[in-house]
C-alpha cells in the first residue's frame, strides 16, 4: 500500500524543508541545545536526536507521519524538525506538529516561511480539507505563533495526555480549513515581506 503523502522538498527565501534523514543528526543535536528542559514540550536532548530521527522515520514507514528537517538557508545547516503527522489520507487531513527550532532561528522569518511552505503544499498539492496544529495549553509561545498564522482555536482537550514528567497535558487544538487558506496565505506572504522588527 502506498504511503500518503509522497516525500517532497519545499524551498523559500529563508528556509528549506526536506525529508528527515539520519545524516541530519549532527546539525540537529547542535541545534537542540538545552531546549529539552522545557517541561511543556517534547524536544530531544542532543544525545537523543538520532533516536528521535529513527522514531520519526519508523512512523513514516507506518504511514502516520512525514518528518522533515528544517534547513536554514543562510548557514546551510539543519536547525530544527517539523512533520505532517496524524495523517488521515481518506479525509485529506494532516497536522503540522512535533516542530522545534534551535534558539538561533527562533523569532526569525524561518518559522513563518516553513509554515507557509507546508500549508501551501497541504492545500494546493495534497488538496487537504483542513490542517491542524496542537500544542500544550501552557505553551504560550507556541499558541501565539499558531494564532499568528491565522489558525482558529477548535477547542481544548482537557487531561488529554500524560507528559514525560507525569503531569497531565491539556491540548489546545487549532485548524485552518481549505476555505480559509487564501486569506491565511495572503497574510503569511505579507508577514514575510513587511519590514522586520522581529518575525
Amino acid at each position: 500500500m502506498a504511503v500518503w503523502p509522497d516525500d517532497f522538498v519545499a524551498e523559500g527565501a529563508f528556509a528549506r524543508v526536506e525529508p528527515l534523514l539520519a545524516t541530519h543528526a549532527d546539525d540537529l543535536a547542535e541545534a537542540a541545545g538545552d531546549l529539552h528542559r522545557l517541561w511543556y514540550t517534547t524536544i530531544p536532548a542532543p544525545e537523543q536526536v538520532s533516536e528521535e530521527i529513527d522514531r520519526r522515520l519508523a512512523l513514516r514507514q507506518a504511514g502516520t507521519m512525514l518528518p522533515f528537517a528544517v534547513i536554514d538557508k543562510v548557514s546551510g545547516r539543519a536547525v530544527g524538525m517539523t512533520t505532517y503527522m496524524n495523517i488521515d489520507a481518506e479525509n485529506r487531513r494532516v497536522e503540522i506538529g512535533s516542530t522545534w527550532y534551535g534558539r538561533s532561528v527562533q523569532r526569525t522569518p524561518l518559522n513563518t516561511e516553513c509554515k507557509l511552505l507546508l500549508l501551501r503544499h497541504a492545500f494546493e498539492v495534497l488538496d487537504c480539507i483542513a490542517v491542524e496544529f496542537r500544542t500544550h495549553f501552557m505553551n504560550q509561545q507556541s499558541r501565539r505563533a499558531i494564532e499568528r498564522l491565522g489558525a482558529k482555536l477548535d477547542g481544548i482537550l482537557r487531561a488529554h495526555t500524560v507528559t514525560s514528567n507525569g503531569t497531565l497535558r491539556d491540548t489546545a487544538v487549532y485548524s485552518i480549513t481549505a476555505a480559509e487558506w487564501p486569506a491565511v496565505r495572503a497574510n503569511l506572504e505579507w508577514l514575510l515581506q513587511k519590514p522586520r522588527s522581529g518575525q
